[in-house]
Order: structure tokens, then C-alpha cells, then sequence
């Protein structure tokens, strides 16, 4: 088996190129609407007052460095570039960003494969079904997880309005095609008024199938295929991220930022056991500010609330899969059956209310980034509720042009889950990093681990602890 030596070392080779690289290679522009940004290269002249002897031939002038990279223009108004552009941008941009000139068509990519090398172990009792331990963990090892893919199309309909459709083109949960989401975001009015033109300088609408806008972790997380964003392999353990539909109304002038929504409460329309379903409601607020050229403060708090639902997916509604592929999972574990693995999902469908507050502050190539979470409610067979506390704390530093990066992630869980009498804690631990070979181009590494704790010995997470190694290379475009 390789061990954890092999991919240290591994990583500090790959990285090494990455130092070496002039930053005058690539220059990107942060005008979006001129041309794609060239190259500038400085040439050594050579000194004046040199003597050359006579039997020298004149010095070679020096050849110019080949254009590596050229940044792509965006054409789209008010979109989140894919690329590394794309890194701490939260809402979709209230600045236009590109230059309105008629319908535009664009099209998008993103692939992520992973390389595990992780161990697992438990310490549950024996619970036998047919003659088969179901406590007893599947036999894993080190090798390569299946890559998984996005295709993003994106319409400018009208100036300030857009039409995007996400879909997975494959997943762990869903090996076929699935779309994602499809919606409408409006930042322009589509009416000739005046009074409506200065409201929307200032508002967003959203409408469609959507990503709901609930903390600001899901704008950081790996979203299958699209794991350029998240600089750790995993996400984190309750992974609060659905797609529901119905419509998000925004307000943001100076810096804050206000934000109010309601959608149908579950992640599949549908007009069947109207007892059973409820509409979901949204709210956040926050400040986001660059006070100078270096330091950026954000702080936001978000409000998810529905009274019942009959599949409410808050926080298992990641239809791609968790990154640690079958982690303390039985013997008859799958790959998309079991999608989730590492992942503690809620369990919570009715009477639910969660709370978090996100605080982001940059200085310089420092990052640091929390999670404070609370979320109370009931499965659908729970007649009182309980709750879920989640903190995470996560710290980055990017240098080298900010083509590399380290950093660490503590993430701890504790509280009620269904089924359980008593309170449960699952603490994660990840230091890894990662090198943008272009803006577009990231690879990452991750330690990882992951340890259950107060589980019954019924459970096959009782005692269960897994560790070791990730690698992940994506692409986005």
C-alpha cells in the first residue's frame, strides 16, 4: 500500500514548479470587457559599459517568454467566473461585469477526479441479518474515485438578465446526467422606467430552481464536478446545500447586503399529499467590504425555516455525493447507494429552524473563514424536535502569486440525531493545500480525519474513526 511518506513527498514535487514560474507569464486583466490580457516579459539589457573582446561574437538578444496563459473575457453579465477569478465571490456580482451587447450564449466545464488512500475502523457490536454482520466495515484501499463532471449554459436574454441551466453530467449518486438547477437572475429592469431602473442598482431577483442562498459555505463547497471553489477535497459534516424552487429578492448598496425568499420546501416539485408539504422561508443579512487594498471583512447570519415537508433535503441534498468514498459503510456498501459517506446528515423534514453566521476576513494572503451553526427540527416518525450544533473553523494562506496555498480546517458536530437517545459528537480534522498550475487548472492535497464518538454500539459508527490521504485535480473553464 503507498504510504502517507510517498504522498508528502509527492506533493512537495509537484508543488516545486509553481515557485519557479515568473508572475509576468500570465497577467490577468481585471477589466472584463477589453481584450484577453497578453504577456509582459522584462528584457535584460545588456550593460553599457561591459568591455567585449574583439574576438566575441555581438550577445544574442533574448528571446521573448511564450504566452502561457491568456484570461478569458466574460461575456455574461453578473456571473461568478469559473476560473480562479472566482475564489471568495459569494452572491452572484451586483456589478455588471461585462459590457451589454445583445443575446449571448456561453458555455462551461468543470471535472474533478480524486485519489484516496484512506483506512476506516469501528468498534460496533455485531448485528446479524441473514447471516451477515451488518456492523462489519467494507474492506477499502487506495485507488482512484470515478471523475465526476458539470456543463453550465448560460443566456443573456436582456441587459441585466440572465438564464442559467447546471446539470451534472456525471456523479457519484447519479452516474447518468441530472440537471442541477435552472433559473432566472434579474438585475435589470426589463422595462423602460426610470423609478425601476434606480431599484434595481440596488436589487436582485431570482427565480427558478435554484441553489437556496442559505449560509455562505455552499459558495465555497464542492459542488461535484465544480471543486475548484473548495480549497480542502471534502465538505463539511453536515453539509447544509439543496436546490429548491421559488424565488430570493435581494437588496445590496455600500456593502450590505439583505436578502429575503420563499420557495416550495423540497428539492422535487410536486402537487401530491398537499397535508404533508409546506413552503420553506429564507432571510439573510450581512456586510461584505473591502477597506483597503489589502483587508476584506465579511460577516453575514441566514435563516432556513419550514414547518413540514414530505422529503425536506436542507441538509442532504447533494445529489452528487461526499468526496470519502465508503467510509464506515457496511459490507454491501455502493458507490451511489451509499453517496454520502463521512456526511451526517440531519434527518430533519418538519418544524425546522436553522441558523448560521458566517464571518470572512482576508488580509493579504491570509483567509479566515467560520461556521456557527444551529439547526432544530423533527424526522418525519419525531413527534418533538431536536437539535444540531455545527462550528467550523478554517484558515488558509496563498502566496507564490497565489498559485499555492496551505491551510487547516477544524469541524465538530454535536447534539441529536434521530434514533439515538443520547447526544453524539463527529470532529473532522483537514490540513492539505493546493497549486494553480494555470487559473483554471488546480490540484490539492488533503489529510484527513475523522473520528465518531457517544454512537450506541449498535450503530456502525460506534467507535468509528477514519484517516489518511486525499489528491483531487480539477478543471473549470
Amino acid at each position: 500500500m503507498l504510504t502517507p511518506r510517498f504522498f508528502v513527498l509527492t506533493a512537495l514535487l509537484a508543488a516545486t514548479p509553481a515557485l519557479a514560474q515568473e508572475a509576468t507569464v500570465t497577467v490577468s486583466s481585471k477589466d472584463t470587457n477589453s481584450r484577453p490580457a497578453t504577456a509582459v516579459t522584462a528584457v535584460t539589457q545588456p550593460d553599457s559599459q561591459a568591455t567585449t573582446p574583439a574576438d566575441t561574437q555581438p550577445a544574442k538578444k533574448s528571446t521573448p517568454k511564450v504566452v502561457r496563459y491568456y484570461t478569458p473575457a466574460i461575456e455574461i453579465q453578473h456571473m461568478r467566473p469559473l476560473d480562479q477569478r472566482g475564489l471568495n465571490v459569494f452572491e452572484s456580482p451586483k456589478e455588471a461585469g461585462a459590457k451589454y451587447e445583445g443575446f449571448k450564449l456561453s458555455w462551461g466545464g468543470a471535472f474533478a477526479q480524486q485519489f484516496q488512500n484512506l483506512t476506516h475502523k469501528n468498534a460496533a457490536a455485531p448485528k446479524m441479518v441473514s447471516g451477515v454482520n451488518q456492523n462489519q466495515l467494507i474492506a477499502i484501499g487506495s485507488g482512484f474515485n470515478n471523475a465526476d463532471a458539470n456543463l453550465y449554459l448560460n443566456a443573456q436574454l436582456a441587459r441585466g438578465i440572465r438564464v442559467a441551466v447546471e446539470t451534472y453530467a456525471s456523479a457519484r449518486h447519479h452516474n447518468e446526467t441530472w440537471v442541477k438547477d435552472g433559473y432566472f437572475l434579474i438585475d435589470g429592469s426589463p422595462i423602460d422606467s426610470k423609478l425601476l431602473d434606480r431599484i434595481m442598482e440596488v436589487a436582485t431577483l431570482k427565480v427558478g430552481h435554484f441553489e437556496v442562498n442559505y449560509g455562505d459555505q455552499h459558495f465555497r463547497r464542492s459542488d461535484n464536478g465544480m471543486t475548484l471553489y473548495n480549497p480542502f477535497v471534502g465538505n463539511f459534516i453536515i453539509d447544509a446545500f439543496t436546490t429548491e424552487i421559488g424565488a430570493e429578492a435581494y437588496l445590496r448598496k455600500n456593502g450590505y447586503l439583505g436578502m429575503v425568499g420563499m420557495t416550495g420546501g423540497e428539492v422535487k416539485g410536486q402537487v401530491t399529499a398537499p397535508g404533508q408539504r409546506g413552503p420553506s422561508y429564507l432571510a439573510k443579512v450581512g456586510y461584505d467590504r473591502q477597506l483597503t487594498d489589502d483587508i476584506r471583512v465579511r460577516l453575514t447570519t441566514s435563516m432556513y425555516k419550514k414547518d413540514r415537508s414530505a422529503s425536506g433535503t436542507l441538509t442532504s441534498g447533494d445529489r452528487a455525493g461526499s468526496r470519502y468514498y465508503d467510509v464506515l459503510e457496511p459490507t454491501g456498501s455502493s458507490e451511489s447507494t451509499n453517496a454520502w459517506s463521512g456526511a451526517v446528515p440531519s434527518g430533519m423534514k418538519n418544524m425546522v429552524t436553522a441558523f448560521v453566521v458566517n464571518p470572512f476576513v482576508k488580509v493579504g494572503g491570509a483567509e479566515l473563514f467560520g461556521n456557527i451553526e444551529t439547526m432544530t427540527g423533527a424526522a418525519a416518525t419525531e413527534t418533538t424536535r431536536r437539535t444540531l450544533r455545527q462550528l467550523v473553523g478554517e484558515g488558509l494562506y496563498r502566496f507564490a502569486g497565489n498559485k499555492l496555498y496551505a491551510g487547516g480546517r477544524v469541524n465538530s458536530v454535536h447534539g441529536q440525531l434521530a434514533g439515538i437517545a443520547n447526544d453524539i459528537s463527529v470532529k473532522r480534522y483537514q490540513v492539505g493545500g493546493g497549486w494553480f498550475v494555470t487559473p483554471n487548472v488546480l490540484s490539492k492535497i488533503e489529510f484527513v480525519r475523522q473520528n465518531y464518538e457517544n454512537f450506541p454500539t449498535t450503530d456502525i459508527r460506534s467507535g468509528g474513526k477514519f484517516e489518511g490521504f486525499m489528491i483531487e485535480g480539477v478543471v473549470a473553464f
